[in-house]
């Protein structure tokens, strides 16, 4: 039986190609087919990067490429890529078509590795997993074939910690998301390699990743692979917190939490921890006369259309510090099923008193449906992506773009991450819903 899957709001493997875009003055090099990296940069690519969009070199293989092979072709492209694109790292990725054919990459870039040169691959062809997926291979991949070359000894540099938390572009906030993680990691007396974006010091950075005191993994289940690779090449230990923190009560729960299993001074915890505590909060107070005078005009429930990371993050947050309701949540990131009962856990725990029904799909269309069966007699807030447009519309419901596509949001620093992230989040859901009031 045909089963039509509607509205992807992830890649295919190859999507991680925008992964190695968010590496300051790394350059992802494309053994595939012509279109492919168009159609991810369309669906999950705001912003080129250093060397994304158009920019991003590839074989665009063809029946050539597939019947005689695709190597040679590959070396022009690479030897290209040297002379035009001057950047710190090369990333080589497969698609579908080498994969099926069988083209030997290692060998070709294996190659200009013995001359010394800063490449990289990964084989990504698309049928073979999705970018949440092929990220962790990628990461691994330039631990393996490039950081380990600069690695000596174990001196471990107490503080420093690497951090894994979101799969760049894939998470349109990731910049913003990362610059707030870092920097409330750095008050609480941390040395952080974000390796992504503007607060990373790119492929430096990145050299220093053995060095680390331990790994930080906030995400469900993206980076746990990575954490524990580097645990079984180097002996470094990993924290892993579930899920995204939002807002003044879960990251102040996060930093306590990491202050605790590094055996941080308790008393710079608490004072960093008390005075962002103090700043969000006299936000929100602020605002406590609007939101009790405009109570039956704002959402009193609320549906997830995310991934699982921000699903249980959103869902903290809303029910916890704004005491909106939880509806059905749905996780749309194909999570592997080793991961489906921790997540399952987080919901029915959500708070001390309430628990919420969480549903795993890739089908956005059969998501909808399911939403529209139910009884809305409350207005109600979706977070999705700009597929629930039309639904939200038709529903009478508000919508906070959260996830890819987010064909209606223009992104530049914006992020939903932390003590900042949880201001931004309140001030979008109820500028959504003023816009409503015309």
């Amino acid at each position: 039986m045909l089963k039509i899957i509607e509205q992807p709001r992830f890649s295919c493997a190859l999507g991680v190609q925008q992964s190695v875009v968010a590496i300051k003055r790394g350059v992802p090099i494309l053994h595939s087919g012509p279109g492919c990296s168009g159609k991810i940069s369309s669906l999950i690519g705001q912003g080129e990067g250093y060397a994304g969009g158009n920019t991003v070199p590839c074989t665009n293989s063809s029946e050539t490429e597939i019947v005689y092979g695709g190597e040679k072709k590959l070396r022009n492209v690479i030897e290209g890529a040297f002379k035009v694109i001057d950047a710190d790292l090369y990333v080589v990725l497969t698609g579908c078509t080498s994969d099926i054919v069988g083209d030997d990459v290692e060998s070709v870039v294996s190659a200009y590795q013995k001359l010394g040169k800063p490449i990289v691959y990964a084989e990504t062809g698309g049928f073979k997993s999705n970018n949440y997926v092929s990220h962790e291979i990628v990461v691994n991949a330039i631990i393996d074939q490039y950081v380990d070359k600069f690695y000596t000894d174990k001196k471990v540099i107490k503080g420093l910690v690497n951090v894994f938390a979101t799969v760049p572009y894939q998470d349109p906030y990731w910049n913003g998301n990362l610059e707030e993680i870092k920097r409330i990691l750095q008050g609480i007396g941390l040395k952080v390699n974000i390796l992504f974006g503007n607060e990373s010091d790119g492929i430096e950075e990145w050299k220093s990743i053995p060095y680390a005191e331990f790994n930080i993994v906030l995400n469900a289940w993206v980076g746990i692979k990575i954490a524990k690779h580097l645990e079984e090449k180097y002996g470094t230990p990993y924290f892993h917190f579930p899920y995204l923190p939002i807002g003044g009560k879960e990251t102040s729960n996060l930093l306590r939490k990491i202050g605790d299993f590094a055996k941080l001074d308790n008393k710079v915890v608490d004072k960093f921890v008390r005075e962002e505590e103090k700043n969000f909060y006299s936000f929100i107070e602020r605002t406590a006369d609007f939101m009790l005078e405009f109570r039956y005009g704002l959402p009193r429930k609320f549906y997830t259309i995310l991934d699982s990371s921000y699903a249980i993050g959103f869902s903290k947050f809303l029910l916890n510090e704004l005491g909106i309701i939880p509806a059905k949540q749905f996780i749309v990131d194909d999570t592997p099923n080793e991961y489906k009962k921790s997540i399952e856990d987080e919901f029915k725990n959500i708070s001390e008193f309430r628990s919420c029904e969480v549903t795993f799909s890739i089908d956005g269309g059969e998501i909808q449906e399911k939403i529209r069966n139910e009884e809305n007699k409350n207005r109600s807030l979706i977070l999705g992506s700009a597929w629930e447009r039309d639904l939200a519309k038709d529903i009478g419901a508000d919508l906070l773009i959260i996830s890819p596509p987010i064909a209606y949001r223009l992104v530049l620093n914006c992020g939903y991450a932390g003590y900042k992230g949880g201001l931004r989040v309140v001030e979008d859901i109820y500028n959504t819903v003023l816009d409503t009031y015309r």
